[in-house]
Parts: structure tokens; C-alpha cells; sequence
């Protein structure tokens, strides 16, 4: 709009109702809160841009696409903005992620956060995934030092599937058998003491040498120090990959000798049992991504909706 208009516009503002007014604030709210995602999408993709179809370089500008600039390949003709190929791509209500990421930081439910948005409870789930896709890669390089690693188990939920390969439980229910068994899902835990932090949902049941060998050995560096409590699994793994390997029996009331000891890993699952908490019972097939957005929020870590949305883009900003 040129300077004159602007004014002449400006000046007309005092004419309107308060009605009108709620609506052109209304409006510059969702303008405001567009611009500033935008802003976080641009200093959260690389500089330099290349097609995602074809890998090119060379493009021209091509209009804008909801706020974001978009482009024109020029050797396949192919248009692309700074979100296509990204889990973000064809998301709609793009003036809310922002906020709807701040909803995520105080882990609020998915339709506590939809009905505060005024959206869909679908489209409230649908953000919620699509934004940890990537949240959950979002990890240390390896493990060094004195490394911690202890498992916990969570009953298995086939929440939101269609067809059950048991019988239902009503309102969670419990397992079907004592103990830790195939009702269960088994979450492994590395943890060095520098805060680092790995976590992998290895199947159900209980834990095995080749679990541990399949996810815990590529993220440990070979001078590590591994501690862990007497499970059988630990010393088997450890003895067959030359892994440093100290242990403490806590069926035998053992919890600390001198450096050695996992409470920096159990304090970490106290965190995660009580976090989940609030989500009545997570589906084993989302799992992942819930572990993934703990680590994320854990000592505040990602502590902004902006550096939220870097994650979501790959941009990571991991503390080591």
C-alpha cells in the first residue's frame, strides 16, 4: 500500500465500531503471528537452496506461497518452497504452529490444545506427529565418559488402531500375566553424565544381548565406561564387544560404589513415567516420537517455540 493510502486508511480507523476494530485487530494478530513464523522458517533452512526434485541450484523467485517465498526450478520447471520435502509441507493454519508449539513445551493434550487454538482435535493430532518426525532424530553424536543404561517398561496400548491383536482392555487395564512379559514394551536408556541422552523402544518383552547390540553398541564410544545394573543382557553384551563394564546389584541392596551407580539414568525415567502421565496412556506405534519430545523438553532444553520449529526442521540444536 503507497503512503497515501496507508494515511487515508489510518485515518478512517476512528470511525469504526468496536466490533470492527476486535476484527482488525483480530487480523493483525494472525498477520503478526504469520510474519513471525516465517521469519523462524528462514533463519531455520539453509541459506542456499536447492530442488528438492531434481537437487538444482538455479531457480528464480516464483511468488509467495501463505507468507513464504516460493521458487521455480529452472531445470525441471518444478515449484518448491523452504518446506517442501520437509513433515511441515501442506500443513494448513500456518499463523497457529507458533502457538501451537508452546502448547506442545507444557506437553498440553491434543484436544486441551485444539479447543485453545480453535482447531480440530484431527488437526491438533496430525501437528503433534508431523512436527516430531524429525524432533526425534534430534540426538548427541555418541555416548563418552561414564555411560548409564537401564531399561523400564510400559504396558503395551494399541490406542486408535482399528483391529486388535488381543482382547480390549477397559480404561488401560493391566497385563495379562505377573511380571515383565509381552504385555510390555521395553524402553532402553543411555545416558552419559554429561546430560547426553539416548533412548530406544527395543520390542516387547525383556531385554536381550542382541537388542543391546543392535541399538546401544553404534551410539557408545569405544573408551566408554559403561554402568549399568546386574542384568544377565549388560555383562553378555559387554563381555563380546570389549565394551568397559561396571555393574551394581541392586537386588542385593548395592546402588553406589564410589562413580559407579545409575541414578542419573533412573532419575531420568522417573521423569518420563511421570511426563506420560498426563497423556492417559501412549500408543506403542507413536512411541518413539513421544521419547523423542521428552528429550526435546528435558531441563528445557528446546525452551522456545522457534527452536522448537528448527527441530521439527532438522535444524538441531543438540547440547552435548
Amino acid at each position: 500500500m503507497k503512503t497515501g493510502s496507508f494515511r487515508k486508511w489510518f485515518a478512517g480507523l476512528e470511525k469504526l465500531s468496536e466490533r470492527q476494530r476486535q476484527a482488525v485487530l483480530e487480523h493483525l494478530r494472525t498477520a503478526f503471528a504469520l510474519d513471525r513464523l516465517c521469519a523462524a522458517i528462514e533463519t531455520a533452512t539453509p541459506a542456499r537452496l536447492c530442488c528438492p526434485g531434481c537437487q538444482g541450484e538455479q531457480h528464480h523467485k516464483h511468488g509467495r506461497d501463505r507468507g513464504l517465498q516460493r521458487y521455480r526450478c529452472l531445470a525441471c520447471g518444478k515449484t518448491f518452497s523452504r518446506l517442501t520435502g520437509t513433515p511441515l509441507a501442506r500443513l494448513r493454519h500456518r499463523a497457529l504452529w507458533l502457538d501451537y508449539l508452546e502448547r506442545m513445551l507444557d506437553a498440553q493434550s491434543v484436544r486441551k490444545a485444539a479447543n485453545a487454538l480453535g482447531v480440530h482435535r484431527n488437526t491438533s493430532f496430525r501437528w503433534r506427529h508431523r512436527f516430531l518426525t524429525w524432533v526425534k532424530h534430534d540426538r548427541p553424536a555418541l555416548l563418552g565418559g561414564i555411560a548409564e543404561a537401564d531399561e523400564l517398561f510400559i504396558l503395551e496400548s494399541q490406542k486408535g488402531s482399528r483391529t486388535l491383536d488381543r482382547p480390549a482392555r477397559k480404561r488401560g487395564g493391566t497385563a495379562r500375566w505377573r511380571g515383565i512379559n509381552r504385555d510390555h514394551d521395553c524402553i532402553l536408556v543411555a545416558r552419559d553424565r554429561s546430560g547426553a541422552t539416548f533412548d530406544f523402544v527395543t520390542g516387547r518383552g525383556a531385554l536381550t544381548k542382541g537388542q543391546l547390540c543392535r541399538h546401544l553398541l553404534p551410539v557408545l564410544e569405544r573408551d566408554v565406561l559403561l554402568v549399568t545394573d546386574a542384568h544377565a543382557a549388560y555383562r553378555a553384551f559387554a563381555r563380546d564387544t570389549g565394551i568397559s563394564h561396571e555393574y551394581v546389584n541392586l537386588n542385593k541392596g548395592e546402588r553406589v560404589r564410589g562413580a559407579i551407580h545409575v541414578q542419573n539414568v533412573n532419575g531420568y525415567h522417573r521423569r518420563l513415567r511421570a511426563w506420560l502421565v498426563r497423556f492417559h496412556g501412549v500408543a506403542s506405534h507413536y512411541l518413539p516420537n513421544y521419547l523423542g519430545w521428552r528429550w526435546a523438553v528435558d531441563g528445557t532444553r528446546i525452551a522456545t517455540a522457534e527452536q522448537f520449529l528448527r527441530a521439527a526442521l532438522g535444524c538441531f540444536n543438540t547440547k552435548r
